[in-house]
């Protein structure tokens, strides 16, 4: 489905004609072959990464005098100043390296997945005796299985409690076979909802078979569960063992009544995503509708900014990313949109070598395929709608917090900054970041306070932070800062966190806006202070409250940030790295000293003082320090 997205010719003058000319000259030169090109902006950032069948055509029609584009694609054009090229064996392989080469520059004007270091899994032990079920949010090589991810905590809490209802699995934290038989079994078992394997009745092989009827489910073969546990309970009423059949036949019925609740929309053996997207001047979505056992199981959305280009060629290099992150690929993938046969059979072919058998990708035409593709893109339209007036209510604020602040350009990016200890010990500065009244997580930072010894002090502490901020702002090749400085820095601080800044800017000649996120007694957010006038900017609720959320955002995750290495300090204490400290006289002397920092101060007769530690062992530790 399409939006507004009208094509114009962009009028070309002076030295913007010259670049053209260079750059539909250099495109001329390319091969008919294809392969990856690589397009870069005056300061030699990547702003985007294509790809094509036939190099030479596709770029040159980027250049051309009367091309005519999107404006979308034509913001890119106007900013490019160069490009590269890379040749591929194949269309396949170029859409490989592409969906590398965007997660390697992360490109301005390509559409990209979001980090998915939140995104739930759901993970089953299928080597343990007895095989455990849970959420997490991490996959690590452990032998265990993971589905996922999911889109969201709730849907996967949703499947886990259907899944232990159904299947009668444990739901405690009881290990098995270790605790088996220590305590009575639970409500749940006495309830029929939990098979109690803590009696010693259920073996191992039972209990696994329960889970590979889980494990099946979850990767969406409805029909096959619901075939296994059909034969496995004529088997038992073949066999007289009709408590056995009892079970099987409980569990089919709860099974048939979770298919029943959701929403039916084709064949029961139909296993499919379905991909729909709508794109207009403003934004774009792409929509995915996931489809097992001919259920429709969960939704998720995928919205995008006016910069970002959602054309056909882009979103199959979108969809090649989003199903190297997924466990399972369906059988088949439905697409809304038709972005040609070339790019159906290269992606066709991605997906086919990531999940080792063949995968179908096509545009149905009519039938059920065809509706769920409606289906699908009136999603992404709704999606796309409420997108946009997020979108716009976060500029509207911007643009007032711009006009209260006197700034010369509405802060886009906008970073914020805390200051977090436990006395003198483990003084942490957080970093967070928000791009167009959004938080962007994945480029939080933790900056862990080095120079200050003794008394903690907020405002050394904040300028190391900056300072050390700075200089990836002054040089910022293979900062991972992003591609751009911040158009304005808020401090969790007063007048004199802010003036510590200005001052620190003023000396390395960097021109950044600088203001302090005032508190009242109740430490809530009062005021900001550009270090001499205090801004009232409780006049504008929009503006007041996007400011207090992002104080509060900042002291989250800078306490959160700190706790983390006091917990480390706890766990293993870096007195332990001397030799010849255990951790009975790190104990020792942290009990005596009270802190760390204590420890590293003391002269060698005051660690003779400790029981335990010796004349040479307390001349290690000084000189442990001391380096």
């Amino acid at each position: 489905m399409e939006g507004n997205t009208e094509k114009y010719t962009v009028a070309v003058h002076g030295d913007d004609g010259a670049r053209l000319s260079r750059l539909r000259e250099k495109a001329n030169q390319l091969p008919l072959k294809p392969g990856v090109y690589v397009m870069h902006d005056r300061g030699g950032r990547v702003i985007y990464v294509g790809k094509s069948k036939v190099l030479k055509n596709r770029v040159v029609q980027y250049f051309h005098e009367h091309a005519v584009h999107t404006p979308k694609t034509a913001r890119m054009v106007s900013a490019v100043e160069d490009f590269e090229y890379i040749l591929c064996d194949s269309e396949m392989e170029a859409l490989t390296l592409e969906n590398s080469l965007i997660k390697l520059h992360t490109p301005k004007y390509n559409i990209r997945l979001k980090d998915d270091k939140s995104y739930p899994y759901i993970r089953v032990t299928v080597n343990d005796p007895y095989p455990t079920i849970s959420m997490v949010r991490k996959r690590t090589a452990d032998g265990a299985k993971y589905f996922g991810p999911f889109s969201s905590a709730q849907a996967v809490s949703r499947i886990l409690v259907t899944i232990r209802k159904s299947f009668g699995i444990a739901s405690c934290k009881k290990i098995f076979p270790r605790d088996i038989g220590k305590t009575r079994p639970c409500i749940y078992a006495q309830i029929g909802q939990c098979c109690a394997p803590c009696t010693g009745r259920v073996s191992s092989q039972q209990y696994k078979d329960i889970f590979r009827d889980i494990t099946a489910m979850l990767r969406g073969s409805f029909a096959d569960v619901r075939r296994s546990l059909q034969e496995k309970m004529e088997a038992a009423a073949e066999n007289l063992e009709f408590e056995a059949a009892a079970i099987y036949r409980d569990r089919m019925e709860s099974l048939s009544k979770l298919w029943q609740k959701q929403k039916v929309v084709t064949s029961p053996d139909a296993e499919q995503d379905i991909i729909g997207v709508f794109r207009e001047d403003t934004c774009a979505c792409i929509s995915v509708l996931y489809v097992r056992g001919g259920v429709l199981i969960d939704t998720e959305h995928f919205c995008f900014g006016a910069d970002a280009i959602a054309d056909d060629e882009a979103i199959p290099v979108f969809l090649s990313e989003f199903y190297t992150m997924r466990e399972f690929i369906p059988r088949e993938v439905l697409l809304g949109f038709d972005p040609g046969e070339e790019e159906i059979s290269a992606l066709a072919a991605f997906l086919s070598n990531a999940a080792g058998r063949r995968i179908t990708v096509r545009v149905p035409e009519r039938g059920d395929g065809r509706k769920l593709c409606e289906m699908a893109c009136e999603n992404a339209a709704q999606n796309a709608k409420q997108f946009r007036h997020e979108t716009e209510r976060d500029n509207k604020t911007l643009v007032k917090l711009a006009s209260m602040l006197n700034l010369e350009v509405v802060p886009e990016r906008i970073e914020a900054y805390d200051i977090s200890n436990l006395g003198a010990e483990h003084i942490t500065a957080g970093m967070i970041v928000c791009e167009n009244g959004k938080f962007i997580k994945r480029d939080y930072r933790t900056f862990t306070i080095r120079e200050t010894i003794g008394a903690p002090d907020d405002y050394a502490s904040m300028r190391e932070a900056l300072r050390r901020r700075a200089e990836y702002i002054l040089h910022p090749s293979g900062s991972g800062f992003g591609e751009a400085p911040p158009d304005l820095i808020l401090l969790d601080g007063g007048r004199g966190h802010v003036s510590t800044v200005r001052e620190l800017f003023a000396e390395l000649s960097l021109d950044i806006p600088v203001l302090g996120m005032v508190k009242d007694e109740f430490h809530k957010t009062r005021a900001l202070t550009d270090g001499v006038h205090e801004i009232n900017i409780a006049r504008e609720q929009s503006v007041f409250v996007y400011i207090y959320k992002i104080q509060e955002e900042v002291h989250r995750y800078t306490v959160s940030r700190m706790m983390g290495a006091k917990n480390k300090t706890v766990r293993t204490s870096s007195l332990e790295n001397i030799d010849g400290i255990g951790p009975a006289k790190a104990k020792a002397l942290l009990a005596h000293f009270k802190s760390l920092s204590a420890v590293k101060t003391a002269t060698v007769e005051e660690l003779c003082q400790v029981p335990g530690i010796q004349l040479a062992l307390a001349e290690k530790i000084a000189a442990y320090f001391s380096e």
